[in-house]
């Protein structure tokens, strides 16, 4: 006969809780380097985007000049960013190579999605610059295919802010994705007021759309100052030269908030000049800023890995002194009353550090998911409205600018948050007409 056994059997050659806590330990430093890998990768996208936006700036000044002005900076710069291309494809392939061979980022679909949408536009970069070359474009059809391909890039950023586990490090990317896409419409505006001030004259559509890229970039600017530290802000303050904003602000009012033409001419040459010279110091001056954020992305990640790296050490030192047979479940059950009696033998002190480790690391990923859910609160946001934007363009036959405007200026007579009503926008996508009308 064959006896049972006893229903409180210990299974020797099982897995103590502390060492699924190292297991867990070791996912989180996995995936920290998996973060600091894509952070670094964030960097140097940031560069070539900078590098992008020089050229566009140039590319619309050469040619709104018809060939005569900035034609020997174009190399250089073409030069640099072909450079920095090589870079981030480099980081592409690592990223692709990653995955095949150990898991990849938690949103890896969605982020090689959006790789898988930029390359193209970085292989199609030589046949636009022989146009531009050429002078078979317009200023506004070369901004237009600049700005497509720099949105793609951004868009790498923002699925890699979307991606990030780490509270704090996803903290600084949201802030990082929002300050690059500032700068990005900045870099827009620099290019769109060249080609207006070189071509003198101006239009209620043009001045609108001037409106639209100055807006845009203080709703990204806010965004980043809500998730920066105070060093950031006190550069983000410094690097912003008083007499370059009055300089700026002065221009503007000439060209995006006056109805009459701009001098057209050698005065108009002239001011365009003058305005890209300034939009280009503004923009340089928020390089140093977005320098700041990258750099500050790598120490983070670098501290955090460190971190985790000398807690799985302790964790390994406190399971090489546990016992074999050790009764391990021993403290499960305290109350608090047992928790204040004498101190106990070694063996038990042991017990309850092992259960304490255990508790805070649960206490701490709890944390770390409710401030994760906060920082990814903007992001969210974000999706929500461009969506909304979309389903207008589509079904109301509208530009970019007029789906934005078409939401912030209900958001302004409700007196209701601007994503609140794309939510609603998104919550009638089923009864929206579809408007047949060609586009106006």
């Amino acid at each position: 006969m064959t006896l049972c056994p006893l229903p409180f059997a210990r299974f020797p050659t099982m897995k103590s809780g502390l060492n699924f806590l190292i297991a867990a330990r070791r996912c989180e430093i996995d995936e920290l380097d998996q973060l600091a890998r894509t952070s670094d990768l964030v960097g140097v996208i940031g560069r070539l985007v900078h590098a992008l936006q020089r050229e566009r700036g140039m590319s619309n000044v050469f040619l709104a000049s018809r060939g005569g002005r900035l034609a020997d900076q174009r190399d250089p710069q073409i030069a640099e960013c072909l450079s920095l291309e090589q870079e981030v494809r480099a980081g592409f392939d690592q990223l692709e190579t990653e995955a095949r061979h150990r898991a990849g980022p938690g949103n890896g679909a969605r982020l090689f999605s959006r790789i898988a949408w930029v390359l193209p536009g970085l292989d199609a970069l030589p046949a636009l610059r022989r146009r531009i070359g050429a002078l078979e474009l317009k200023p506004a059809q070369a901004t237009a295919a600049f700005a497509k391909l720099i949105a793609g890039l951004l868009s790498v950023v923002f699925e890699a802010a979307d991606g990030a586990t780490d509270p704090e490090i996803s903290r600084l990317l949201v802030a990082m994705f929002n300050f690059m896409q500032g700068k990005e419409f900045a870099g827009q505006e620099r290019a769109f007021g060249a080609a207006a001030l070189a071509e003198g004259r101006s239009d209620e559509a043009q001045r609108l759309q001037w409106l639209h890229l100055i807006e845009s970039q203080e709703r990204c600017f806010q965004v980043f100052t809500d998730f920066s530290d105070a060093a950031l802000l006190v550069l983000w303050r410094e690097s912003q030269s008083d007499a370059t904003l009055a300089e700026l602000e002065r221009m503007r009012r000439m060209g995006a908030t006056s109805a009459p033409a701009t001098p057209a001419g050698i005065a108009g040459t002239q001011l365009s000049q003058a305005w890209f010279d300034c939009c280009t110091r503004r923009i340089d001056a928020m390089k140093t800023v977005e320098d700041r954020l990258a750099a500050d992305l790598r120490a983070l990640c670098g501290h955090k890995t460190a971190q985790a790296r000398s807690e799985l050490q302790k964790y390994q030192e406190v399971l090489g002194t546990l016992a074999p047979q050790a009764d391990n479940s021993a403290m499960f059950f305290d109350d608090a009353d047992a928790q204040a009696a004498a101190p106990a033998q070694f063996g038990r002190h042991l017990e309850r550090s092992v259960l304490d480790m255990v508790q805070e690391q649960s206490h701490r990923l709890q944390a770390m998911g409710d401030e994760l859910e906060t920082v990814r609160a903007s992001l969210n946001e974000r999706k929500i409205v461009e969506r909304a934007k979309g389903l207008l363009m589509a079904h109301r036959r509208l530009s970019e600018e007029e789906a934005h405007k078409m939401l912030r200026q209900t958001a302004m007579n409700q007196n209701r948050r601007l994503v609140d009503v794309a939510e609603s926008v998104l919550a009638m996508a089923d009864y929206l007409p579809l408007d047949t009308q060609p586009p106006h």
